[in-house]
Protein backbone atom coordinates (compact mmCIF):
# COMPACT_ATOMS: atom_id res chain seq x y z
CA UNK A 1 0.00 0.00 0.00
CA UNK A 2 1.30 3.45 -0.90
CA UNK A 3 2.02 5.62 2.15
CA UNK A 4 1.96 9.36 2.71
CA UNK A 5 5.75 9.36 2.94
CA UNK A 6 5.93 7.79 -0.53
CA UNK A 7 3.45 10.27 -2.02
CA UNK A 8 5.06 13.48 -0.75
CA UNK A 9 8.65 14.76 -0.61
CA UNK A 10 10.24 14.49 2.82
CA UNK A 11 9.62 17.67 4.81
CA UNK A 12 12.55 16.84 7.12
CA UNK A 13 15.79 16.47 5.20
CA UNK A 14 18.55 14.00 5.94
CA UNK A 15 21.77 15.32 7.46
CA UNK A 16 20.09 17.04 10.39
CA UNK A 17 21.72 17.29 13.81
CA UNK A 18 19.63 14.81 15.82
CA UNK A 19 21.35 12.17 17.94
CA UNK A 20 21.59 8.63 16.49
CA UNK A 21 18.34 6.80 17.18
CA UNK A 22 16.45 10.02 17.97
CA UNK A 23 12.71 9.41 18.25
CA UNK A 24 12.00 13.15 18.14
CA UNK A 25 13.37 13.41 14.60
CA UNK A 26 11.41 10.32 13.56
CA UNK A 27 8.22 11.72 15.09
CA UNK A 28 8.68 15.13 13.43
CA UNK A 29 9.31 13.43 10.09
CA UNK A 30 5.95 11.66 10.20
CA UNK A 31 4.01 14.65 11.55
CA UNK A 32 5.36 16.93 8.83
CA UNK A 33 4.74 14.33 6.13
CA UNK A 34 1.07 14.20 7.12
CA UNK A 35 0.76 18.00 7.23
CA UNK A 36 2.38 18.52 3.83
CA UNK A 37 4.20 21.41 2.19
CA UNK A 38 1.59 24.12 2.83
CA UNK A 39 2.69 24.42 6.45
CA UNK A 40 4.65 26.90 8.55
CA UNK A 41 6.42 25.79 11.73
CA UNK A 42 7.12 27.63 14.96
CA UNK A 43 10.01 26.01 16.82
CA UNK A 44 11.25 27.43 20.15
CA UNK A 45 14.64 26.63 21.73
CA UNK A 46 14.61 22.85 22.18
CA UNK A 47 16.06 19.67 20.73
CA UNK A 48 13.80 20.31 17.73
CA UNK A 49 15.43 23.69 17.20
CA UNK A 50 18.81 21.95 16.98
CA UNK A 51 17.38 19.40 14.57
CA UNK A 52 15.82 22.14 12.44
CA UNK A 53 19.12 24.03 12.35
CA UNK A 54 20.24 27.61 13.02
CA UNK A 55 18.63 30.31 10.92
CA UNK A 56 18.94 31.05 8.04
CA UNK A 57 19.71 27.35 7.51
CA UNK A 58 17.11 24.67 8.03
CA UNK A 59 16.63 20.92 7.70
CA UNK A 60 12.91 21.50 7.07
CA UNK A 61 11.47 22.17 3.61
CA UNK A 62 8.88 24.55 5.05
CA UNK A 63 9.26 28.03 6.56
CA UNK A 64 10.42 27.99 10.19
CA UNK A 65 10.16 30.76 12.77
CA UNK A 66 12.16 30.37 15.99
CA UNK A 67 10.70 32.51 18.83
CA UNK A 68 11.75 32.72 22.48
CA UNK A 69 11.18 29.67 24.66
CA UNK A 70 8.08 31.00 26.41
CA UNK A 71 6.29 32.52 23.41
CA UNK A 72 5.63 29.70 20.93
CA UNK A 73 1.84 29.77 21.19
CA UNK A 74 1.76 33.58 21.01
CA UNK A 75 4.08 33.60 17.99
CA UNK A 76 1.97 30.96 16.26
CA UNK A 77 -1.18 32.99 16.98
CA UNK A 78 0.35 36.05 15.32
CA UNK A 79 1.54 34.02 12.34
CA UNK A 80 -1.93 32.53 11.94
CA UNK A 81 -3.54 35.95 11.87
CA UNK A 82 -1.00 37.30 9.39
CA UNK A 83 -1.67 34.37 7.05
CA UNK A 84 -5.43 34.87 7.38
CA UNK A 85 -5.00 38.55 6.49
CA UNK A 86 -3.23 37.42 3.31
CA UNK A 87 -6.07 35.05 2.45
CA UNK A 88 -3.98 31.95 3.26
CA UNK A 89 -6.40 30.34 5.66
CA UNK A 90 -5.56 26.84 4.43
CA UNK A 91 -1.87 27.09 5.37
CA UNK A 92 -1.27 25.09 8.52
CA UNK A 93 0.55 26.71 11.43
CA UNK A 94 2.22 24.06 13.59
CA UNK A 95 4.24 24.49 16.77
CA UNK A 96 6.94 21.87 17.34
CA UNK A 97 7.98 22.39 20.96
CA UNK A 98 9.51 20.34 23.74
CA UNK A 99 7.98 19.67 27.14
CA UNK A 100 10.12 22.32 28.86
CA UNK A 101 8.72 25.03 26.61
CA UNK A 102 5.20 23.59 26.89
CA UNK A 103 4.49 22.09 30.31
CA UNK A 104 6.61 24.74 32.08
CA UNK A 105 7.97 27.93 30.54
CA UNK A 106 5.41 28.28 27.74
CA UNK A 107 2.30 27.24 29.65
CA UNK A 108 0.96 30.78 30.15
CA UNK A 109 0.99 31.62 26.42
CA UNK A 110 -0.27 28.12 25.62
CA UNK A 111 -3.24 28.41 27.98
CA UNK A 112 -4.08 31.84 26.58
CA UNK A 113 -4.01 30.56 22.99
CA UNK A 114 -6.25 27.65 23.97
CA UNK A 115 -8.65 29.98 25.80
CA UNK A 116 -8.88 32.15 22.64
CA UNK A 117 -9.27 28.99 20.51
CA UNK A 118 -6.52 30.12 18.14
CA UNK A 119 -6.48 28.18 14.88
CA UNK A 120 -3.11 26.47 15.40
CA UNK A 121 -1.84 22.92 15.81
CA UNK A 122 0.45 22.64 18.82
CA UNK A 123 2.64 19.52 18.87
CA UNK A 124 4.50 18.86 22.11
CA UNK A 125 7.47 16.55 21.52
CA UNK A 126 7.59 15.24 25.06
CA UNK A 127 10.94 13.70 26.03
CA UNK A 128 10.15 14.25 29.71
CA UNK A 129 12.90 16.69 30.58
CA UNK A 130 15.15 19.52 29.45
CA UNK A 131 17.26 17.16 27.36
CA UNK A 132 18.85 19.84 25.18
CA UNK A 133 20.56 21.49 28.18
CA UNK A 134 21.75 18.51 30.20
CA UNK A 135 18.68 16.41 31.03
CA UNK A 136 17.24 18.49 33.88
CA UNK A 137 13.76 17.62 35.18
CA UNK A 138 10.63 19.32 33.89
CA UNK A 139 7.07 19.02 35.16
CA UNK A 140 6.71 16.32 32.50
CA UNK A 141 9.39 14.19 34.14
CA UNK A 142 7.77 11.14 35.78
CA UNK A 143 7.92 10.26 39.45
CA UNK A 144 11.23 8.74 40.62
CA UNK A 145 13.03 9.38 37.31
CA UNK A 146 16.63 10.49 37.86
CA UNK A 147 17.79 13.60 36.03
CA UNK A 148 20.80 15.88 36.40
CA UNK A 149 18.74 18.13 38.69
CA UNK A 150 17.01 15.26 40.56
CA UNK A 151 19.87 12.74 40.98
CA UNK A 152 17.97 10.87 43.71
CA UNK A 153 14.82 10.72 41.59
CA UNK A 154 12.04 13.23 40.99
CA UNK A 155 9.84 13.46 44.11
CA UNK A 156 6.63 14.47 42.31
CA UNK A 157 4.41 13.08 39.56
CA UNK A 158 4.21 14.07 35.92
CA UNK A 159 1.76 16.80 34.93
CA UNK A 160 -1.16 15.73 32.70
CA UNK A 161 -0.86 18.31 29.93
CA UNK A 162 -3.47 16.77 27.63
CA UNK A 163 -6.17 16.84 30.30
CA UNK A 164 -5.23 20.40 31.28
CA UNK A 165 -5.61 21.64 27.69
CA UNK A 166 -8.75 19.56 27.14
CA UNK A 167 -10.28 21.33 30.16
CA UNK A 168 -10.08 24.57 28.14
CA UNK A 169 -12.79 23.11 25.89
CA UNK A 170 -10.60 23.15 22.77
CA UNK A 171 -11.75 21.26 19.67
CA UNK A 172 -9.09 18.57 19.90
CA UNK A 173 -6.44 17.31 22.31
CA UNK A 174 -4.78 13.92 21.97
CA UNK A 175 -1.78 11.81 22.86
CA UNK A 176 0.18 9.91 20.23
CA UNK A 177 3.37 7.95 19.71
CA UNK A 178 5.45 7.02 16.70
CA UNK A 179 5.56 3.56 18.28
CA UNK A 180 1.90 3.26 17.17
CA UNK A 181 2.31 4.91 13.79
CA UNK A 182 -1.13 4.36 12.28
CA UNK A 183 -2.72 6.02 15.31
CA UNK A 184 -0.28 8.95 15.07
CA UNK A 185 -0.94 9.51 11.38
CA UNK A 186 -4.70 9.33 11.87
CA UNK A 187 -4.58 11.90 14.65
CA UNK A 188 -2.43 14.31 12.64
CA UNK A 189 -4.87 13.97 9.73
CA UNK A 190 -7.81 14.56 12.05
CA UNK A 191 -6.19 17.61 13.63
CA UNK A 192 -5.29 19.00 10.20
CA UNK A 193 -8.93 18.87 9.15
CA UNK A 194 -10.21 20.80 12.17
CA UNK A 195 -10.30 24.52 12.90
CA UNK A 196 -9.42 26.11 16.21
CA UNK A 197 -6.86 25.09 18.78
CA UNK A 198 -5.54 21.55 18.55
CA UNK A 199 -2.95 19.80 20.73
CA UNK A 200 -0.98 16.63 20.09
CA UNK A 201 1.26 15.38 22.89
CA UNK A 202 3.80 12.91 21.50
CA UNK A 203 5.97 10.78 23.77
CA UNK A 204 9.51 10.83 22.37
CA UNK A 205 11.89 8.65 24.43
CA UNK A 206 15.32 10.27 24.61
CA UNK A 207 18.14 7.80 24.01
CA UNK A 208 20.70 9.84 25.94
CA UNK A 209 18.50 11.41 28.62
CA UNK A 210 16.61 8.22 29.46
CA UNK A 211 19.64 5.97 29.21
CA UNK A 212 18.37 3.77 26.37
CA UNK A 213 20.31 1.69 23.91
CA UNK A 214 20.89 3.45 20.58
CA UNK A 215 18.14 1.38 18.99
CA UNK A 216 15.87 1.35 22.06
CA UNK A 217 13.70 4.40 21.47
CA UNK A 218 10.87 2.71 19.60
CA UNK A 219 10.79 -0.17 22.07
CA UNK A 220 10.46 2.31 24.95
CA UNK A 221 7.70 4.18 23.08
CA UNK A 222 5.73 0.96 22.59
CA UNK A 223 6.25 -0.27 26.15
CA UNK A 224 5.05 3.07 27.54
CA UNK A 225 1.72 2.59 25.79
CA UNK A 226 1.49 -1.14 26.52
CA UNK A 227 1.95 -0.70 30.27
CA UNK A 228 -0.39 2.30 30.47
CA UNK A 229 2.26 4.84 31.49
CA UNK A 230 1.44 6.80 28.32
CA UNK A 231 -2.13 5.93 27.28
CA UNK A 232 -3.29 6.79 23.78
CA UNK A 233 -6.50 8.78 23.85
CA UNK A 234 -8.18 11.83 22.33
CA UNK A 235 -10.55 14.46 23.67
CA UNK A 236 -13.00 16.37 21.46
CA UNK A 237 -14.51 19.67 22.58
CA UNK A 238 -13.16 19.09 26.07
CA UNK A 239 -15.76 16.44 26.93
CA UNK A 240 -15.65 13.43 24.59
CA UNK A 241 -12.80 11.14 25.65
CA UNK A 242 -11.93 8.18 23.43
CA UNK A 243 -9.40 5.54 24.44
CA UNK A 244 -7.51 4.43 21.33
CA UNK A 245 -5.52 1.53 22.79
CA UNK A 246 -7.36 -0.32 25.52
CA UNK A 247 -4.88 -3.09 26.29
CA UNK A 248 -2.21 -3.27 28.98
CA UNK A 249 -0.26 -6.43 28.22
CA UNK A 250 2.82 -5.52 30.29
CA UNK A 251 3.64 -4.37 33.79
CA UNK A 252 5.27 -1.01 34.40
CA UNK A 253 8.43 -2.84 35.52
CA UNK A 254 9.10 -3.94 31.93
CA UNK A 255 9.09 -0.31 30.81
CA UNK A 256 11.29 0.88 33.67
CA UNK A 257 13.84 -1.88 33.03
CA UNK A 258 14.69 -0.37 29.63
CA UNK A 259 15.82 2.94 31.14
CA UNK A 260 18.99 3.84 33.01
CA UNK A 261 17.18 6.73 34.75
CA UNK A 262 15.29 4.12 36.81
CA UNK A 263 18.23 1.80 37.48
CA UNK A 264 18.38 0.61 41.09
CA UNK A 265 14.78 1.59 41.84
CA UNK A 266 13.49 -0.35 44.86
CA UNK A 267 10.67 -2.89 44.55
CA UNK A 268 8.53 -0.66 46.76
CA UNK A 269 9.04 2.31 44.40
CA UNK A 270 8.27 0.15 41.37
CA UNK A 271 5.06 -0.97 43.08
CA UNK A 272 4.19 2.66 43.82
CA UNK A 273 4.66 3.60 40.16
CA UNK A 274 2.49 0.66 39.11
CA UNK A 275 -0.22 1.87 41.50
CA UNK A 276 -0.01 5.41 40.07
CA UNK A 277 -0.36 4.09 36.51
CA UNK A 278 -3.30 1.91 37.58
CA UNK A 279 -4.96 4.93 39.19
CA UNK A 280 -4.50 7.04 36.05
CA UNK A 281 -5.84 4.22 33.91
CA UNK A 282 -9.00 3.91 36.00
CA UNK A 283 -9.51 7.69 35.78
CA UNK A 284 -9.28 7.49 32.00
CA UNK A 285 -11.65 4.51 31.81
CA UNK A 286 -14.27 6.48 33.74
CA UNK A 287 -14.12 9.27 31.17
CA UNK A 288 -13.51 7.39 27.94
CA UNK A 289 -15.49 5.62 25.29
CA UNK A 290 -13.84 2.77 23.42
CA UNK A 291 -12.42 3.35 19.97
CA UNK A 292 -14.51 1.94 17.12
CA UNK A 293 -14.40 -1.84 17.06
CA UNK A 294 -12.77 -2.06 20.51
CA UNK A 295 -14.28 -2.84 23.89
CA UNK A 296 -12.95 -1.23 27.04
CA UNK A 297 -11.41 -3.69 29.53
Amino acid sequence: METTLERTPAMLCSGHAACPGCIEALSARHVLAQLGADTMAVIPPSCMAIIAGPQPYSSLRIPVYQPTLESSAAAASGLRRALDAQGRSNTQVVVLAGDGGTYDIGLQALSSAAERNEDILYVCLDNEGYMNTGAQKSSSTPHFARTSSTPQGKPTRKKNLTAILAAHGVPYAATASVGHLDDLRRKVDKARGLRGFRLLTLLVPCVEGWGLSDDGGLRAARYAVECGAFPLYEVEDGTRYTLNYGLRPRPVADYLALQRRYRGLSPASIAELQAEVDQGWQWLLRLAQPAEGQALP
